[in-house]
Order: C-alpha cells, then sequence, then structure tokens
C-alpha cells in the first residue's frame, strides 16, 4: 500500500500533463538536483613532508616519497596576451598563464567560459610523466581552465596542484576545477631547481609527500536546476555510457564520467562511473562514485546495475588491455581456465600478479549508493551487461572481449555459453521485457525483438524492418519503473565520446512497436508561453527572441504523399549552421538536414538506410505512427556555451523523438515552411535557464 500511494502523484502529473497537452500551458517547476560537490582544503603537511620556504628561485632535494606531492600558491592573475610562466621545475612542472585559440574546444573545451570581449585566457599545469611501455618516454599531462569560469578572474586566488600518483588535479580558491588519470611519475633530480613568477605570484610552498584534500562540509547542499540535456560541473566534463536501474522505489543512473571526450589518461580511457538517483523525479541526488578510479591501471568500460542475493549491484569491465599488452594481463589466465572447465573461473584479482582485465562488479551497502568493488574477476569479457531475466535466471550478454549470451548460478564465476551467436553485434547491448515480447538493443546499430513465449533464435532483426527507435541517443539503457512505464536514457555526442544526458519516456504498440516520447515530469521549465501564429499557410518566419526554448505547434497532414513541412532553425549569419526538422506524415518519415532557405534540406539516410543516428547530426527515422491524422509537435532547442551549439529534441505525435546536436548553432530565427501540410497554434515559451 505504502508503495502505491507513493506512486501516485506520478500518476496523476501524467494525466494531467496529458490533458493540458492540447490546450493548456503546463506550469513546471524545474527539476533539482542535490550536488555532493564541496570545497577543498589541504592541512599543513606530515613531518615527514619537505616545505620551501616563500622565495623565487631555489633547489629541491630528490624526495624520499617520490608517489605524491602538493603545491600551494597565492596567484595575482592578470588578462594577458602573452603567456606567462607561474612557476616551473625544469623536466617536471610548467604553469602558465595564456590566450587560448578562441576556436578551439578539442579536449578541454575552454571556449565554454568565454571573457567577455570574447578572448579565452587559460591556467594550465602540465606535470611530465613516464608511462609504462610508451615508446616516446615522457609525457605531459596537462589540466587547466579557462579564466573566464572564475567570479573575477584578475585578482588574487589561491591555486592548488596535487598529484596523488592516480590524479593530477587543479584546485582553485578551493574548488576542484580540472584533473586527469596518471600514467607514470614524475622523475625528480638530485637538485631539481625551484622557480616563480614573483610578479604574479605572491606565495608558493610545495609539499612532499603530498598533502591529501579534505572536503568542506557545507550547511546547504549545492543545487542544480534540471536533469533533462544535464553536464557534470565543469568546461570540460561530460556524461558518457549509461546504464540505468530501478529499485525499491529509487531510479538510478550511472555514468560514465568523461573529461576531454575520452582523452583522459592520454587517451587510455581515464573515465568511470559517477552516481545520481532519484525516488521522484523531481529531486534528484549525487551519490560519490561508484566506481572511482583507484589504481594507475584502472580503466573502465560499461556495464549494468544488477540485483544478486537482493544486493543492488554494478558490473563493469577493466579495460586494461588499452594500457597493457593482453599478456600481461589476466585474460589469458581466465580464458585458459574457460577452455579447460568450459565454464568461468572466479579470481580475486587482489591476489593476481598480472593486471587484471575483464568482468568484475561492485555492491552497494546501503541498497542506494555507498559502492564497494568487490575485486572479483568473473568473466574475461570488458563490457559485462548482467541481468536477471524474468524467469530468474542470472544471465549476462558478452560485448568487447567476448559475445553471446552466458548464464550462471552465482555472480563469481561458472558463467557458460548458453547462445554463442546472439547477440551477433552491437557493442553494449541490454536485455528487457515489456509485456509479451523481449527485446535487445545495441549501443549504437542493433535491435531484436521476439515473443516472450519464444526461444532465442526467434529474435528479428527490427532495423533491418525500420522498426528501430533509436533517436540519437548513444549506449541507451532501458528500465521498468512503476506502473509499467519504460524509461530509455542516453547521452548525446558532443565531445568525442561523452555529451549531455537525455531521458525519454518509452511507449508500446500492442503488436510490440516501440517508440519514444517526452517524459513529462522532466521537461525543462519554461517562461510565459506566447503564440506566434494560429495558422501558417506560406512560408512564415518569426524571431525567437530568445536562443533556448519550446516551440509547439499542430500539423494538418492532407492527403498527399509528397506533402511535408519544414522548422528551419537559423542564427544570426542566415544559413551557416542551419537546422532543419521536416516531417512528410504521409510517408511517416522525418529528419533533421542541413537548412538551406530556399527550399527544402535534401534526403537523409535511415539507420536501415545506412543512416547514422548515433552521430546525432543529420539523419532520418521511418515508419512514423500517428501522422496520418492531425498530430502535434514539440520541439525543445537547447542552447549552452559549453555544448558549443545547441541540442534540438523534437517529438512527433507522442509516439517517436529524435534528437540532434548541432555545433555552433544559437537560434536566433525559425522559418517554417510546408507543402500540402498545414501548421497551427505555433507556440513558444523561453527555458528558464
Amino acid at each position: 500500500m505504502k508503495k502505491k500511494l507513493a506512486c501516485r502523484p506520478l500518476a496523476i502529473f501524467a494525466i494531467v500533463a496529458s490533458l493540458c497537452f492540447w490546450g493548456c500551458a503546463v506550469k513546471r517547476e524545474p527539476v533539482q538536483l542535490l550536488l555532493k560537490s564541496s570545497p577543498w582544503q589541504f592541512s599543513e603537511g606530515s613531518a615527514m613532508s619537505t616545505r620551501l620556504p616563500e622565495r623565487s628561485t631555489g633547489t629541491i632535494k630528490a624526495p624520499f616519497d617520490s608517489s605524491s606531492f602538493t603545491i600551494k600558491m597565492r596567484v595575482n592573475l592578470k588578462l594577458e596576451k602573452a603567456t606567462k610562466t607561474l612557476l616551473e621545475i625544469p623536466g617536471v612542472l610548467r604553469v602558465t598563464t595564456s590566450q587560448h585559440d578562441v576556436k578551439d574546444r578539442k579536449h578541454q573545451n575552454y571556449p565554454a567560459y568565454p571573457m567577455p570581449d570574447g578572448s579565452v585566457p587559460v591556467l594550465e599545469a602540465a606535470l611530465r610523466l613516464y608511462p609504462p611501455g610508451e615508446p616516446q618516454g615522457a609525457r605531459d599531462m596537462s589540466v587547466g581552465i579557462p579564466l573566464g569560469m572564475l567570479g573575477k578572474p584578475e585578482g588574487e586566488h589561491e591555486v592548488v596542484l596535487h598529484f596523488s600518483g592516480v590524479r593530477w588535479t587543479l584546485y582553485v580558491d578551493g574548488e576542484l576545477l580540472d584533473n586527469d588519470f596518471a600514467l607514470g611519475y614524475p622523475k625528480w633530480g638530485q637538485q631539481s631547481t625551484w622557480e616563480i613568477n614573483p610578479s604574479t605570484v605572491a606565495k608558493a610552498e610545495i609539499y612532499l609527500p603530498g598533502i591529501e584534500p579534505q572536503p568542506v562540509a557545507l550547511a546547504k547542499p549545492r543545487i542544480q536546476n534540471e536533469i533533462q540535456y544535464w553536464t557534470p560541473a565543469g568546461h570540460n566534463s561530460w556524461v558518457g555510457d549509461v546504464a540505468t536501474f530501478y529499485h525499491q522505489g529509487r531510479y538510478h543512473i550511472f555514468y560514465l564520467f568523461d573529461r576531454r571526450g575520452h582523452a583522459s589518461k592520454f587517451g587510455k580511457g581515464g573515465h568511470y562511473f559517477e552516481h545520481l538517483s532519484t525516488s521522484d523525479f523531481k529531486t534528484w541526488t549525487e551519490h560519490e562514485a561508484a566506481t572511482p578510479i583507484e589504481e594507475q591501471w584502472e580503466t573502465f568500460g560499461t556495464g549494468t546495475p544488477f540485483l544478486f542475493n537482493n544486493k543492488l549491484s554494478l558490473s563493469y569491465g577493466l579495460h586494461t588491455t588499452r594500457i597493457y599488452p593482453k599478456e600481461q594481463t589476466t585474460l589469458p589466465l581466465q580464458w585458459d581456465y574457460y577452455n579447460k572447465h568450459g565454464v568461468t573461473g572466479s579470481f580475486r584479482y587482489d591476489t593476481l600478479s598480472s593486471y587484471p582485465a575483464g568482468s568484475t562488479y561492485s555492491v552497494s551497502e546501503d541498497g542506494i549508493s555507498s559502492f564497494k568493488k568487490t575485486k572479483i574477476l568473473f568473466h574475461p569479457c570488458e563490457n559485462p551487461s548482467v541481468y536477471t531475466d524474468p524467469e530468474k535466471r542470472l544471465r549476462m550478454l558478452a560485448n568487447y572481449g567476448a559475445k553471446g549470451t552466458w548464464e550462471s548460478k552465482s555472480i563469481d564465476g561458472g558463467w557458460r555459453s548458453v547462445n554463442p551467436n546472439f547477440p551477433p553485434g552491437g557493442d553494449c547491448t541490454f536485455f528487457f521485457r515489456w509485456g509479451n515480447f523481449d527485446y535487445v538493443i545495441g549501443g549504437f546499430t542493433g535491435f531484436w525483438s521476439k515473443p516472450a513465449n519464444a526461444t532465442d533464435d526467434k529474435f528479428e532483426d527490427g532495423v533491418k524492418k525500420g522498426l528501430d527507435f533509436y533517436n540519437g541517443m548513444n549506449v541507451p539503457a532501458v528500465t521498468e519503473i512503476d506502473h509499467g512505464r519504460f524509461l530509455l536514457a542516453g547521452w548525446i555526442p558532443m565531445a568525442g565520446w561523452g555529451g549531455s544526458l537525455t531521458i525519454h519516456e518509452m511507449v508500446q504498440s500492442p503488436d510490440g512497436r516501440i517508440g519514444t516520447k517526452w517524459m513529462e515530469e522532466i521537461i525543462p521549465a519554461t517562461q510565459k508561453e506566447r503564440t506566434l501564429v494560429k495558422e501558417i499557410r506560406e512560408n512564415t518566419s518569426f524571431e525567437t527572441g530568445t536562443s533556448s526554448f519550446l516551440l509547439t505547434f499542430d500539423v494538418e497532414p492532407g492527403t498527399d504523399p509528397a506533402g511535408k513541412l519544414g522548422a528551419l532553425f537559423l542564427n544570426g549569419e542566415g544559413e551557416n549552421q542551419a537546422c532543419e526538422v521536416q516531417i512528410n506524415p504521409q510517408l511517416k518519415r522525418a529528419q533533421y538536414g542541413k537548412g538551406q532557405l530556399n527550399d527544402f534540406s535534401e534526403a537523409e539516410k535511415s539507420l536501415r538506410e545506412g543512416g547514422s543516428t548515433s552521430g546525432a547530426r543529420n539523419y532520418a527515422i521511418e515508419n512514423l505512427a500517428n501522422t496520418e491524422k492531425p498530430f502535434a509537435v514539440r520541439i525543445i532547442v537547447k542552447h549552452d556555451n559549453k555544448f558549443g551549439g545547441s541540442q534540438i529534441d523534437t517529438e512527433i505525435a507522442g509516439q517517436r523523438t529524435m534528437i540532434s546536436y548541432r555545433p555552433d548553432l544559437k537560434v536566433e530565427k525559425i522559418l517554417f515552411r510546408s507543402t500540402q501540410t498545414g501548421i497551427k497554434n505555433v507556440r513558444i515559451a523561453a527555458l528558464r535557464n
């Protein structure tokens, strides 16, 4: 009874929202995310630490313990055009300020925070490391920030650089603003020179070994508004692969926290699972990381949350072969065990001499968060999708390093192959059952379905039929919540292997066909809605007055198969970077295309036809539902300086969605046009933030 009462507000909200969808504007309050972040402080070093007094030059004796160090500086920052060295330890470290190319967003995405004049001054610290097995020897690992992200860039700031042996981190005024994950260690000379720029650095101290930072308790948690299209705080931080789960009335999102678009750790995969959850979809909580990087050899891949022995667990892969050859990892040991016994073994990787690789998992200590690594290797595949199927069988879809469907009575080894040929492909595959149908979805292209009572050999390829529901999300995860609702969550590519978090709700027809729609509870809050026009009979353009907005309109499809409509989103430079949402109701197709002023965009391909939905740029979807009769279209355009452009999210007839990311697009005008298709009741409302 308590469960039903707790969830009733969601059902009421959905009913009210659906009623208002056709005739009134729903007043929405912003969704709130309670952040775990806090300021950090560095106490004095231990008695073993070496502390250098304030001075502009000096020498550092070879440290007894070179595994960590901390540098604290008082810096008087000035916005200068020339590159300036603030501190340097030749062959070890260099801290500089400089002007960054305002168009260069690679890796660090510094232009996310420009100065009012458009310039992008930056503070950077490059640490020279000697990675194992690197033929080129030393490599510089840089962390840095655009000074525009500081409240008052000019003036005195405390800058702290901390190398823990695993993390290389930059703090400014007590805030962690950038970090990377180390491979190798610096080499200190017997007498390392230490130089500071006295015109900029008022004070500098170095601690060997380093001082571990301690979080500062806050009386009130920090809060961010909105979860839809969310990215973690910071200029270069993104959401990577998403894995979701619903347990005891709480929806969990685990995502690979990704800085630099997969370029951290010298491109070896320096990302790990962070964790968000909610019990009502209006207030979200950011938890401690579920799988923090704690060793230099650790580099993680995708997995899935699951229940085993009534404990909330998270499987994931150790992608150690990105750093070390396979022969130096545990993979040969694991495959040898499987080949001899026909099932996988169970190995405690902290007892082995070779580097751990393959499948492992963490377990929540409280059923909500507080995850602890088991350090158990249970399979040699490196992207394990573990789940308990409706028949209560513990199963796994193997990805990256293995394939097929596997089964076991225990998570800790004993896995046997039960279907080596299915799924036939599709990285990061997920299984789910909805009513009378089973589904398997891949990370980018694969989609299969079958009746639930049919054997696995009856799975049919939905992509070949054009019946997939890919909509621009990458590595989408499917989860059932209360009242038989299913959610689809993934990331939109903006910066290499990362972007914004996006969540949609799924719809199912009696024949098992899957579609998607917006989830009403998390639609971003808007300001007062205004009507642009009641009816459009010819090409009509409007100034948006805002670059982030909700646009809605009704469509009268007509009977002409060639009839179509287009909504062309333009920035202030005409066709430059324009994007068109085009819908052909009778042919049941829609697309994002490269917009042009004089005509509709050229035809794009669907996934079945060889198009790329996962690229989230120009592509088509087909077999739309309910477009042969009047239907509604809703479009959200979200512009953000961090995005370096706009995300466009379109819902068609409440049955299909499609998402695109458009670099450099900041919408200022919309041009509507149609042939044999009516457009009515065009309304717009600015997003609140």
